[in-house]
């Protein structure tokens, strides 16, 4: 078996190296996550077929979502360095190919190739640094990620804009070219390879098949619940029994494989276990509150897109604040179970806050210091979080552990907007009945759109979106307060010093 394990502590300048690759990985699949949709009606107009439109985010986020555990186990056994690569190239081609698509079934075929590769980078990154820093160390370098995660997620809507404007909706995907070769280089020149061993393992390909048939069936149901069929229908009993079925299937050839993808075990590891589910409940309740924020300000506040934008600045400085220096703290004192309870309780505050101004309809400079609240929150919460899941597991699963979290991340972000969605659709068909307000223009083209209302129709509009966004904060804090109770019953283990020291589990 080989990981890329340093038997010795790295040089400074290896480990900067080793950290500008993953950071640019980071950056790679963090972008793509959110810098199409901007460009989403300009392809629409170029390629047409506007029906299946939303299958060009859905496909990337199937796919990414999907392999994410095979990509960390796999790197358990054939090196971090072998998987970065194959992650990249991957990323790059689908990239590449989405750039040239002539069809809008091209382009969303390409995008799951996209995401094939998108599934490796976060999981990797994350990994990574587990093979060249110790847990005692990693909470400052894991800062760097939510840090950068945070920059790229609220940049990719910006960046996605300019870039369709300025060249076309194409250049979103070639400008990946550069960014990943340069963290190819980087990865190349950090990561020594490993000798691989002799002994042949087997890969769980069958329990990888079952995890995709199980991710793609809940996405489809979420995607399709609500507008290709009503919720409560045979389509959807019929969806949501195939995921039971297979997710039965998959836990029972979990439990036979000689080599399973997830080793069902690790959840017997109360930090472990409860460490990857606050991790989805936190993606669920950042991503199920904030998508819909910029619509909101554009909507209900009239505000452009730009200052739209803006307004979750505070968002990101809190993060970045916190991130980086609660992670020199928690690196020095060893200890980060009080900054886990501290950043959940603020984000679960914040997201109570949120929900209470929508409802009054306050003013943008109330919901700043929200969105600040919130950033300080998921700065301490997110990269502590991650740290402490990777220190409870021996290292030779150190992959796998972190895909599983990576996996349960994604897939809570995913059911976190569906749910929102579900909550926003419900209130705004209240007032389409009857109505000349076309619900879809709005949503994609925002105050340009917005404007050609009458102030009745426009006061709807602001009166439904601020009771949907609420609804959205309300859930979004539920989620985050039994996020608090499970962190507050979580055992602390000091961080260890050493890579190599075997954890529980």
């Amino acid at each position: 078996m080989t990981t890329g394990i340093e038997s010795k502590p790295i040089a400074p300048v290896r480990l900067r190296t080793v950290m500008a690759g993953a950071l640019l990985a980071m950056v790679l699949a963090a972008l793509d996550q959110n810098i199409v949709n901007t460009a989403l009606p300009r392809i629409a107009g170029d390629l047409g077929g506007l029906a299946h439109l939303s299958w060009v985010v859905t496909a990337f986020m199937l796919t990414g979502t999907t392999t994410t555990p095979l990509y960390g186990k796999l790197s358990d056994l054939y090196g971090r360095r072998a998987l970065f690569f194959v992650a990249i190239l991957v990323f790059l081609a689908g990239s590449l190919l989405c750039g040239a698509a002539q069809s809008m079934g091209q382009l969303i075929g390409f995008r799951a190739l996209q995401g094939l590769g998108a599934g490796g980078l976060l999981t990797l990154a994350q990994a990574a640094v587990g093979d060249v820093v110790s847990p005692r160390d990693r909470p400052r370098y894991q800062g760097l990620f939510t840090g950068t995660f945070a920059l790229s997620s609220v940049a990719g809507p910006l960046l996605g804009g300019l870039i369709t404007s300025a060249l076309s909706w194409r250049w979103v995907f070639y400008v990946n070219l550069p960014v990943g070769l340069l963290a190819l280089v980087m990865i190349a020149l950090g990561l020594r390879p490993q000798p691989v061993s002799k002994v042949v393992r087997q890969i769980d390909y069958v329990g990888a098949l079952l995890l995709a048939g199980v991710t793609a069936s809940i996405l489809m149901w979420l995607a399709w619940g609500g507008a290709e069929f009503d919720w409560v229908s045979w389509q959807s009993a019929g969806l949501l029994a195939l995921t039971t079925v297979l997710f039965m299937l998959f836990l029972w050839r979990e439990r036979a494989a000689p080599e399973p993808l997830i080793r069902l075990q690790l959840f017997r590891n109360q930090i472990y276990a409860r460490g990857v589910a606050v991790s989805g409940m936190m993606s669920f309740a950042m991503l199920g509150s904030t998508v819909f924020l910029p619509l909101y300000f554009q909507l209900v506040l009239g505000m452009d897109p730009a200052v739209a934008g803006a307004m979750m600045l505070p968002q990101v400085a809190g993060m970045l604040l916190t991130s980086i220096v609660g992670g020199q703290v928690v690196a020095r004192l060893g200890r980060n179970r009080p900054f886990l309870l501290a950043g959940i309780g603020l984000e679960a505050a914040a997201l109570v806050s949120l929900a209470v101004f929508s409802y009054l309809a306050a003013s943008p400079t109330i919901f700043l210091i929200s969105m600040g609240i919130l950033g300080l929150g998921m700065g301490m919460g997110m990269p502590n979080l991650t740290v402490a899941v990777q220190n409870a597991v021996a290292h030779r699963e150190l992959g796998a552990a972190t895909g599983a979290m990576t996996f349960i991340r994604s897939l809570g972000g995913a059911v976190g907007v569906a749910a929102s969605g579900a909550v926003m659709s419900q209130r705004l068909s209240s007032i389409a009945a009857g109505s000349s307000i076309d619900l879809r223009t709005l949503a994609e083209r925002g105050m340009q759109a917005s404007v050609q209302l009458t102030e009745a129709q426009h006061a709807a509009i602001s009166d439904a979106y601020r009771a949907a966004l609420t609804g959205c904060f309300i859930l979004s804090g539920a989620v985050m307060a039994v996020a608090f109770f499970l962190v507050l019953g979580l055992e602390e283990k000091t961080l260890r010093s050493q890579i190599e020291d075997a954890g529980t589990g």
